[in-house]
């Protein structure tokens, strides 16, 4: 048996039937929320602590670190309409969301998991919600409102969500009101706020009244709010004041719908081509006797037409460069007998300066000797007279002369 704290019909009791469904829940257990109507389950990490082992220290069990995985059995997720949501490992995760009208009469098994982050163990439980149908769904008029100082986990508990029901029935004063709906302003494509001054998400909280919205509640439409909020200033609203206490909105947010003077949508969609299966009907694979297919054709595309480009490229550029050459003969025919005879007397010149080089006798530099023998210590002579010195010899004969 599994420990229940459930509110299963009625939750908010503010003058009025405020039909918001909480239960509280860590067991095989049928829950019966009502669509068009909040829902949300709260999975207390104190009851799961007693399936677990406790600390070897008494009064350290409220540390166990918890995690909840909750899925749809036989599906790794939960169904679209259901979220949920736990912000450590040290606090209590939620189930919340709203069901759809089509989603009455359908058993929603979830296959809830506890983890224990100490002991590495887990403990498994079913809840089945039965969705049943109310009718007063839908309500005609919804109003959504957008509250900055609070996150979902926050709006989520039960005197909190009470509180903004009773603030929202004094201003609108209806016969009936539910809250329908609860979503994180990161679902919306918000930011995750600076951690700094305490900054929350905000969250957006959609309501349900059988009446008219209220005088209060229509200022935000008049043309100097309008002015105001586009730019991104305050709207002046007369009944903020029995909100501010405890919940700042965003009024330049709300959003009031009449569901009375919705025009409805029809999407048509095009008729489907060929290739498209239909929407209904089995899957009829085509047959296994395939006809053989030519890759002749291929084959000369892919493979044989390049190669042929390719030896043609080949034989070209070979016949070029090895017959078409025209040796030195020829060359020599063709040339004027005077650039032969300056060609043939600069090799000549060039051949014979090349032999005289060779045999000039150049003495060492004397940086190359070594200055004394390292065995005896005698000093070693050098290989040239003293008399010799290639560097005092004179470069002309003028300049001889003039020495």
């Amino acid at each position: 048996m599994f420990y229940y704290h459930e509110l299963t019909s009625t939750v908010f009791e503010i003058s009025v039937a405020v039909v918001t469904i909480l239960s509280r829940s860590h067991a095989d257990r049928n829950v019966y929320p009502s669509a068009g109507v909040l829902f949300v389950h709260v999975l207390e990490r104190e009851y799961f602590k007693g399936e677990f082992p406790p600390y070897p220290k008494s009064g350290d069990a409220s540390n166990d670190p918890i995690t909840f995985n909750t899925n749809l059995m036989g599906y790794p997720d939960r169904p679209g309409w259901l979220r949920y949501i736990q912000r450590t490992q040290h606090s209590d995760g939620v189930l919340y969301g709203s069901p759809t009208a089509e989603h009455v009469g359908k058993p929603t098994v979830i296959e809830i998991t506890a983890y224990n982050r100490r002991t590495f163990e887990t403990a498994r439980h079913n809840l089945v919600i039965n969705i049943m149908a109310t009718e007063e769904f839908p309500l005609p008029y919804q109003a959504e409102f957008y509250i900055k100082n609070m996150n979902v986990e926050e709006m989520l508990a039960s005197e909190v969500l009470g509180d903004f029901l009773g603030a929202v029935k004094n201003v609108w004063q209806p016969e009936r009101l539910n809250a329908i709906n609860i979503t994180s302003a990161l679902d919306r494509g918000g930011r995750v706020p600076l951690p700094i001054n305490n900054l929350k998400e905000g969250v957006y909280v959609m309501v349900g009244a059988d009446v008219p919205f209220s005088s209060c509640l229509r200022e935000v439409e008049s043309p100097h709010n309008q002015l105001r909020c586009s730019q991104e200033m305050e709207p002046a609203i007369s009944c903020d004041k029995k909100f501010r206490t405890q919940f700042h909105i965003d009024w330049c947010k709300i959003s009031l719908v009449d569901i009375n003077k919705v025009v409805p949508v029809y999407i048509t969609r095009p008729d489907p081509g060929t290739g498209i299966l239909p929407e209904f009907g089995e899957y009829n694979p085509p047959s296994e006797s395939l006809k053989s297919r030519n890759y002749f054709s291929d084959f000369l595309v892919t493979l044989a037409v390049p190669s042929a480009v390719a030896l043609v490229l080949f034989f070209i550029i070979g016949y070029t460069m090895c017959c078409r050459r025209e040796g030195v003969e020829k060359r020599n025919m063709q040339t004027p007998d005077i650039q032969l005879v300056h060609h043939s007397s600069i090799q000549k010149s060039t051949k014979e300066l090349r032999s005289m080089s060779k045999n000039r006798e150049i003495s060492w530099p004397l940086s190359t000797l070594p200055v004394f023998n390292p065995v005896s210590g005698e000093v070693v002579p050098p290989i040239h007279p003293d008399n010799y010195e290639t560097t005092s010899m004179p470069l002309m004969q003028t300049q001889a002369a003039h020495e």
